[in-house]
């Protein structure tokens, strides 16, 4: 196999399911280690010891809300004091609700912008500060 992200951390949010969970495990099974981030802590350590089982790589999974940037923050710094290094960020977060626009409240609407905008913003904004800049 081609171990292309050999020995490099990603920081993946909303890494617990989906397209997350599957970016997730793509990139370790290419020698990446992973931090998957997410509100749902028990669906992240599930996950994250299936990761680890598949991959052999190590998978830490960490609790963040996007649209809190103290989160993020401390997500942060646990990921550089468990690997020492960030190198690879996938903004994956994202906010919906499954159904017509025209049954979208005011209130959802700006829920999944929050999510989905602001929560890309905060974490990209953290993980430069924290560590790429």
């Amino acid at each position: 196999m081609f171990f292309c992200f050999r020995d490099q951390v990603a920081f993946i949010t909303g890494g617990g399911s989906g397209i997350g969970l599957r970016i997730a495990e793509i990139f370790m099974r290419h020698g990446c280690d992973a931090v998957i981030a997410s509100r749902n802590l028990d669906k992240l350590k599930e996950a994250a010891v299936k990761l680890s089982a598949v991959s052999g790589r190590r998978c830490l999974p960490l609790r963040i809300d996007v649209r809190q940037p103290e989160s993020i923050i401390a997500a942060v710094d646990e990921t550089l004091k468990e690997f020492g290094r960030l190198d690879i960020l996938i903004n994956n977060a994202a906010g919906n609700f499954l159904c017509p626009a025209s049954a979208l409240s005011f209130n959802a609407f700006k829920t999944v912008l929050e999510i989905d905008t602001m929560g890309t913003f905060n974490t990209s904004k953290v993980v430069y500060e924290k560590w790429l800049k």
